[in-house]
C-alpha cells in the first residue's frame, strides 16, 4: 500500500518550504510566535556576549592584582588559565546534563552560578581564593560556550537561521574583544573589584531575560528524519564504500541525534555517486522505511515521552512555560553522553579540527595574558591599564573582518573545487584556506614579539596584535566548518569536543607557564617559537587534505560512535 505523502508546510506566502517541518503542536518551539523566539535570541546572545568577554575581562588589570594579593605580575595569568579549566570541564558537564533535562534547566542554572561566582571572586580575601572563584565561574560559563549554536538551531527554520547566527557570533566577538576594555575603563576609575560587580549586575539581567523568555527548546523530530536516504540523493552525497551500508543496516537502533546509529554516520559522508550506489540506496530506504507502516507515528521508545506529552497538551501558558525545570526529556546514560566529545578524539576530522581551533583561540588568551605584562612594562610602552585595555580594539577590527570573509572566502573556495571534482562537494575542500591561516597567523606572531623587542611606536605591535586575530578567525572558522561538514550528526558533541582542548590543552597548559617564560627569555624569542609552532602544526593539513575522506570512511566501518 503506497504511503500518503504529507504537503509540506510553508511560509505564510507560500515561497519557502519550512524545513525543518514543524508539528501541529502550538507547544513546537518553532510554532512559537516569532517576537518570543527573537527575545530568547536577545537572551541568548546577551550572556554570551558576557561569557566570551569573562576570559580576558582583567587582563589589563593585572598589575593591580599582583600588588593587591603580593604575588608576582606572571601568576596573575593563572585567574586566566584556570577560568578557561574551568570552562573545559564545565562543558563536559553541561552538555550531557542539558540533553537529558533541557536547555533551560542548564542555562538557568549556569546563568545563576554565574552571579554567585562573581560575587566570590569581587570579595576574594586572597589570591587563591580569587583564583578558586574563577575556576567554577569558568565552570557556570561553560554553558555559554556548547550550547547557544544548538539552541538558535532549534528555534529557527533553516532559511531564518543565517542572520541570527552571525548575531549571535558578532556577540561572542564584541565580548572576547572588548570586554578587557571595558574592563580597563572600570579598573582605571574604581579597581578590579569592581569590574566582578558590574559582571554580577550584567548577569543578573541576563538571567531575568533567560527566566522570562528563554523556554526549552528541545522538540524530537525523528520522525521526519528517516527518509535520510532521499535527503542523502537530493545532496548528492552517499557512501562510496556498500559493505559500510549494508553493515549499517543489519542493526537499525534509534539514536539521540534523531537518525539510527551507523546509517546515518554511513550516509552523511560526503563522496561520490555511483549507479551501483545510487540503487543500493534505494534498498536501503526500503528497510528503513519498512520498519514502521506510516513515517508519522511516533517511534516506539521512551525518548519521546517528553515531545509526546506537549504535542497531547494544549497551548502552554505564558506562566507555565516560566517553569525551570520541565522534567527529564532524555532516558539516555549521562555517563555514555558524556563520553561521546571524548570518542570523538578518535576521528581524524575532528582531531585536526580540535587542534587548528584550540591554537586559533589559544592564541588570542597567549596574547591577553601577555598584553598587561609588556605595554604596562616600564622598560616598554608604561602604558596605564586603561591604555592597555584600548590595545584590544585591534584584535576586534581583525575578528570582525575575518570572520566576515572567511565563510565568503571559504565558499568561493569550495565552489571553484567542487566544479573541478564533477560538481561534488568534500569537506576537505575547506582545508584550502589553511595557507592563508597559517601565513596570517604566524606573521602576525612574529611581528607582535619582534616589534616590542626592538621597541617600535606601540601602533606597531598592536596592529600585529589585529593580524593575529584575523588569521586566528579564518583559523577558527575553517576547522568549525570542516568538522561540522565532515560529521553533521556529531555537530552538538564535536563543539564539546573543540573547546574541551581549546580550554584545557592549550587555555589551562599555556598559562602555566607562558607568562614566565616570556619574562625570561623576552618577546622576540618567545612569539617566533609560538609562531613556527603554528607552522609545523598547520603544515597537518597536507596529509587530512589528502587522506581525509578515507579516514572519514574508515570511522564510518569503525561506527565506534554508535556504541555511545
Amino acid at each position: 500500500m503506497p504511503r500518503r505523502r504529507v504537503p509540506k508546510k510553508t511560509t505564510p506566502d507560500g515561497k519557502i518550504v519550512l524545513e525543518p517541518q514543524p508539528d501541529d503542536s502550538p507547544n513546537d518551539p518553532l510554532n512559537w510566535p516569532l517576537w518570543r523566539r527573537n527575545m530568547a535570541l536577545v537572551a541568548i546572545g546577551l550572556i554570551c556576549t558576557l561569557g566570551g568577554g569573562l576570559t580576558p575581562v582583567i587582563s589589563a588589570g593585572f598589575e593591580d592584582i599582583a600588588e593587591a594579593f603580593h604575588v608576582p605580575v606572571p601568576k596573575v595569568a593563572l585567574t586566566t588559565g584556570f577560568f578557561m579549566m574551568g570552562l573545559g570541564l564545565g562543558g563536559v558537564v553541561a552538555s550531557p546534563t542539558a540533553v537529558l533535562f533541557g536547555k533551560r534547566f542548564v542555562f538557568l542554572v549556569g546563568a545563576t552560578l554565574m552571579i554567585a561566582t562573581s560575587i566570590w571572586c569581587a570579595i576574594s580575601p586572597s589570591f587563591g581564593s580569587l583564583v578558586a572563584a574563577r575556576i567554577f565561574e569558568g565552570m557556570a560559563t561553560s554553558p555559554v560556550e556548547v550550547l547557544p549554536s544548538a539552541a538558535i538551531t532549534e528555534l529557527f527554520f533553516l532559511h531564518q537561521r543565517a542572520f541570527r547566527l552571525g548575531l549571535y557570533t558578532l556577540l561572542l566577538l564584541t565580548g572576547k574583544n572588548l570586554a578587557p576594555l571595558l574592563g580597563a575603563v572600570i579598573n582605571e576609575k574604581s579597581g578590579w573589584r569592581t569590574v566582578f560587580w558590574v559582571v554580577t549586575a550584567y548577569a543578573t539581567a541576563c538571567l531575568v531575560l533567560l527566566f522570562l523568555f528563554m523556554g526549552e527548546t528541545y522538540w524530537d523530530r525523528r520522525p521526519r528524519q528517516i527518509e535520510v536516504a532521499k535527503d542523502m540523493q537530493r545532496r548528492s552525497r552517499t557512501v562510496s564504500d556498500l559493505n559500510v551500508i549494508e553493515e549499517s543496516t543489519s542493526n537499525l537502533a534509534p539514536s539521540r541525534n534523531g537518525g539510527f546509529h551507523g546509517v546515518v554516520e554511513a550516509y552523511d559522508q560526503p563522496g561520490w555517486v555511483t549507479n551501483e550506489s545510487k540503487t543500493h540506496v534505494e534498498e536501503v530506504e526500503t528497510t528503513i522505511l519498512s520498519t514502521w507502516t506510516n513515517i508519522n507515528d511516533p517511534i516506539p521508545i521512551e525518548n519521546q515521552d517528553y515531545t509526546e506529552r506537549l504535542r497531547s497538551h494544549p497551548r502552554r501558558t505564558f506562566i507555565q512555560t516560566l517553569s525551570p525545570f520541565t522534567g527529564r526529556i532524555n532516558q539516555d546514560s549521562w555517563l555514555k553522553v558524556a563520553l561521546r566529545p571524548f570518542i570523538l578524539f578518535s576521528y581524524p576530522a575532528i582531531l585536526w579540527s580540535s587542534l587548528v581551533y584550540s591554537l586559533s583561540i589559544g592564541w588570542l588568551i597567549v596574547l591577553s595574558e601577555a598584553v598587561g605584562q609588556i605595554y604596562e612594562n616600564k622598560e616598554t610602552y608604561h602604558f596605564t591599564s586603561l591604555e592597555t585595555g584600548m590595545v584590544f580594539l585591534s584584535p576586534f577590527i581583525g575578528a570582525v573582518l575575518g570572520s566576515a570573509l572567511a565563510g565568503k572566502i571559504s565558499d568561493t573556495i569550495v565552489q571553484i573545487l567542487s566544479k573541478r571534482n564533477d560538481g561534488v562537494y568534500e569537506p576537505e575542500f575547506r582545508l584550502a584556506m589553511i595557507p592563508a591561516v597559517a601565513l596570517a597567523t604566524s606573521a602576525g606572531l612574529y611581528g607582535f614579539g619582534w616589534s616590542v623587542e626592538v621597541r617600535d611606536n606601540p601602533i606597531v605591535p598592536t596592529i600585529f596584535f589585529g593580524i593575529i586575530s584575523f588569521g586566528c578567525a579564518l583559523g577558527s572558522t575553517t576547522a568549525i566548518t570542516y568538522c561540522v561538514d565532515s560529521y553533521r550528526q556529531y555537530a552538538g558533541e564535536a563543539l564539546v569536543t573543540l573547546n574541551f582542548s581549546k580550554n584545557i590543552f592549550h587555555g589551562l597548559v599555556f598559562s602555566l607557564f607562558f607568562p614566565q617564560w616570556l619574562q625570561r627569555s623576552g618577546s622576540k624569542k618567545v612569539f617566533i617559537a609560538l609562531g613556527t609552532i603554528q607552522m609545523v602544526c598547520m603544515a597537518a593539513s597536507i596529509p587530512m587534505y589528502i587522506y581525509g575522506k578515507r579516514a572519514r570512511f574508515w570511522t564510518s566501518q569503525r561506527s565506534v560512535m554508535a556504541r555511545f
